[in-house]
């Protein structure tokens, strides 16, 4: 065989490694990044070794779910590749030297050991599903929005809203502030995606026939009540994320009205 059409064995190895790479989301250098292999799929950790994951890491469940986990704020936050939705959590300890993660109606969303294992609970697998890290990730903040740039998302989410419903559902913010309109607009996100969820309900359209509008409003605490066909949202800017109701909050109280 002529030289020139032997196989680049060696290019086409180097390459396949970098594919691999970028799938992962690796920022770190190999030697220092642990991986699947030596993450939660296979046999424990060595005994008395911690792990220390970045503060802001990402993950990858055995169902190939991503998330990343924001560990750098007072309030630990998280959020899953193919939902829009970011979740304060609360941490609380468990037994072994434990962390249990829960959202805002106290339902355990992380577990994360002494050692490092992750196990991440969902609708799908609410028996838990390992986790391992990925690499490092971006840390989750609330942007600044403008007044124009809110009205507008309001706008595309009581559109995503009514379509869930498939009725005309008008979200509500008459007194945003500089101060409050980040939040804003993030709780009418959230309350949209809540509004999805609901509408995959066997009984989801009997509920959102139940909706009149939605309004949001500024408080001590974050809060959500469902009166009159009237969702009423309280959010707390100064508590950042944590400062307005998830989207299982919210359909708890429209769900059970």
């Amino acid at each position: 065989m002529n030289e020139t059409h032997k196989p680049p064995k060696l290019k086409a190895i180097f390459f396949a490694f970098l594919l691999c790479a970028g799938f992962f989301g690796q920022t770190v250098a190999v030697s220092s990044a642990p991986s699947l292999r030596d993450g939660l799929f296979a046999g424990r950790p060595v005994e008395g070794r911690r792990f220390a994951a970045p503060p802001v890491a990402r993950y990858m469940s055995e169902d190939g779910e991503g998330f990343v986990l924001d560990r750098s704020q007072s309030r630990p936050l998280l959020k899953f590749d193919a939902s829009p939705e970011i979740w304060a959590l609360q941490s609380n300890p468990a037994p072994r030297g434990d962390i249990i993660y829960k959202n805002d109606l106290g339902v355990p969303v992380l577990r994360a050991t002494r050692l490092g294992g992750v196990t991440v609970f969902t609708a799908q697998r609410p028996d838990g599903s390992a986790a391992a890290l990925a690499g490092s990730g971006t840390p989750l903040r609330l942007a600044p929005v403008g007044p124009v740039a809110l009205a507008e998302r309001i706008y595309q989410s009581s559109t995503r809203a009514s379509r869930a419903a498939r009725r005309t559902i008008p979200f509500f913010a008459d007194n945003a502030t500089p101060t409050s309109s980040a939040l804003i607009g993030d709780a009418a996100t959230v309350t949209a995606e809540a509004f999805s969820k609901l509408a995959r309900r066997t009984d989801g359209f009997r509920i959102l026939g139940r909706v009149a509008k939605v309004v949001f409003v500024e408080g001590r605490k974050a809060a959500v009540i469902f009166d009159s066909g009237v969702v009423r949202i309280t959010l707390a800017p100064g508590d950042g994320l944590a400062g307005r109701p998830s989207s299982e909050r919210i359909i708890t109280a429209v769900a059970g009205a």
